[in-house]
């Protein structure tokens, strides 16, 4: 039996029908600081392609938005898009899931890879040049 989702105490319809200044208070202190500061232009301006997505997939088109704006929390309107955010190299694509409801765009979108070092000789630099090969 699977459960609903709830973000405390309250399903994702219940949130979805809410009124943002009581949604606002629902959230973590430094998203609810946040918000009741106003969102910047570039928030503003993806929360605007974010409503007009919305219709488009009402009609029934797949639409994916591209941003830099890392810092935008992720609110109730979001969820079902496919957001592709930049992490500094390229567009990671984000499939916003109701889970992700008060967290920031950013959080899934990791900026930093895993290193992998070559072994030593191999490809080598001027430093490296003189290691014996095994």
């Amino acid at each position: 039996m699977a459960r609903e989702f709830t973000y405390r105490g309250y399903t994702i319809a219940q949130i979805v029908g809410m009124p943002m200044d009581e949604f606002i208070r629902l959230l973590p202190s430094r998203q609810r600081r946040s918000l009741l500061r106003g969102l910047t232009p570039e928030q503003r301006s993806l929360f605007e392609r974010i409503r007009k997505a919305k219709m488009l997939m009402a009609k029934g088109k797949k639409v994916v938005i591209r941003t830099h704006c890392r810092d935008m929390i992720i609110l109730p309107e979001m969820v079902g898009l496919t957001i592709s955010v930049h992490n500094g190299k390229e567009y990671v694509s984000v499939e916003v899931l109701p889970e992700m409801i008060g967290k920031y765009l950013g959080e899934f979108s990791i900026t930093c890879g895993k290193v992998t070092h070559g072994a030593p000789g191999l490809k080598a630099t001027r430093s490296s040049m003189f290691v014996p090969l095994k």
